[in-house]
């Protein structure tokens, strides 16, 4: 018996360019064309096989019969159209397909296409690309808030630390003039380092009895009396009465004295000499 090739019977299987992306639970179309030289002869071609294979499963047939000029010669063709589930993920293979053609002997023609590699992957997912995109811009708002922080932390520390050198500078040079200052001078000088001192700490809160939530203005305005008062200075007392003393009494001083005001206030304010 002849082969199909010898008679001039020729099978191709697959679509003409390339399988398509195929996604996971996808139905796809998988065309195979027996086609032959027509020559007064008609054929009947007959699926004898299934599309059915690992993590594919046939659904659907159809066909289609055609006829076509080429080199001068009648082309008659049948495509048969399989319509397939994909199941599993992976590179699958699509099975030969396999037709028997009757003839007159009795014995059929058996025709085989070539199986044909087909890639399955899984279907797209946009929420761990949005939940990535989430948590980064979260990391970085993080971080940036972080390093916001951080600088005003380091901001304010310089400006502490300006402001404690700045008191320390006048601390210094109220004992170069403890001995030869007047002692009422120098003590009101020294309160005016000390309220600048306080204003820093409690800054708008210092205040003191009815107004202290409101705070003072600036440190000229802060009240020491009031803020002993109120407990908010402790290990102030004395220091303070000096501050009072000189405002409405005045009277000589000797200067160990002072130098004795000048330490209590250093180390009541924390600055070291």
């Amino acid at each position: 018996m002849p082969t199909p090739e010898q008679l001039g019977i020729s099978i191709t299987a697959g679509p003409a360019d390339g399988m398509p992306a195929v996604t996971v639970g996808d139905t796809f179309e998988f065309p195979v064309t027996v086609s032959w030289s027509v020559q007064g002869s008609a054929l009947l071609v007959v699926p004898a096989g299934s599309a059915n294979a690992k993590g594919l499963t046939q659904v659907g047939l159809s066909q289609e019969s055609s006829r076509s000029v080429k080199d001068g010669k009648e082309i008659a063709s049948i495509t048969f159209t399989y319509k397939i589930a994909a199941q599993d993920t992976g590179n699958l293979h699509i099975p030969a397909m396999r037709f028997e053609i009757p003839t007159q002997m009795g014995q059929p023609l058996d025709l085989r296409s070539e199986s044909v590699d087909v890639r399955v992957d899984e279907p797209f997912n946009p929420l761990p690309i949005a939940v990535g995109a989430v948590v980064a811009l979260c990391v970085l708002f993080a971080g940036l808030w972080r390093a916001k922080r951080r600088a005003a932390a380091r901001e304010a520390v310089a400006t502490k630390n300006a402001a404690q050198e700045a008191l320390r500078e006048r601390m210094m040079v109220l004992k170069q003039r403890v001995n030869v200052a007047d002692s009422r001078e120098w003590l009101l000088e020294l309160e005016s380092v000390v309220k600048e001192f306080v204003f820093g700490k409690f800054g708008a809160d210092a205040g003191a009895g009815k107004d202290f939530a409101a705070g003072f203005e600036s440190a000229a305005a802060v009240n020491l009396d009031a803020l002993v008062k109120d407990g908010k200075l402790e290990g102030w007392e004395s220091i303070v009465e000096e501050f009072a003393h000189a405002r409405y009494g005045g009277g000589k001083r000797d200067g160990f004295e002072n130098r004795e005001t000048w330490k209590a206030a250093m180390r009541l304010m924390g600055i070291e000499e």
